[in-house]
């Protein structure tokens, strides 16, 4: 997770894409578009608002592509730490196999010894471990 912290501090383009998203993505920028839209419907342009019409699909067609890169860089930042995760469990499991597989050695070790039926199994000396 630092990682990609990193990459994406160090990225121009990726630190104006997340302050853009941030903003468009608080009550300020609805705030902020209320005020203006009623200044701009009031005063600035009579009805039907044709100008207004076009700047408001173009902002959308602007604020859907932030919210579509966002979207791709939160799907590989979570294939890459799922990526990560399953090395993890991977090498958990591995860990966790060998560990029972020596317990059961040492099990199968003890049982012997205990019950006496003969000498431990090959590999293994008579010294305590």
């Amino acid at each position: 997770m630092l990682a990609e912290a990193q990459r994406r501090a160090s990225s121009v383009q990726l630190r104006i894409a997340d302050a853009i998203t941030a903003f468009a993505g608080s009550m300020m920028f609805v705030y902020l578009h209320i005020v203006l839209f009623a200044v701009w419907m009031l005063v600035i342009e009579k009805s039907p608002w044709p100008t207004l019409t076009l700047i408001v699909s173009l902002e959308a067609i602007f604020l859907s592509t932030f919210v579509m890169i966002g979207q791709n860089r939160q799907a590989a930042f979570q294939q890459s730490k799922a990526d990560h995760d399953y090395i993890a469990q991977q090498k958990l499991l591995e860990e966790n196999t060998e560990l029972t597989r020596t317990i059961h050695t040492l099990t199968q070790e003890m049982h012997a010894r205990m019950l006496g039926n003969g000498t431990p199994s090959a590999g293994t000396s008579d010294t305590p471990r």
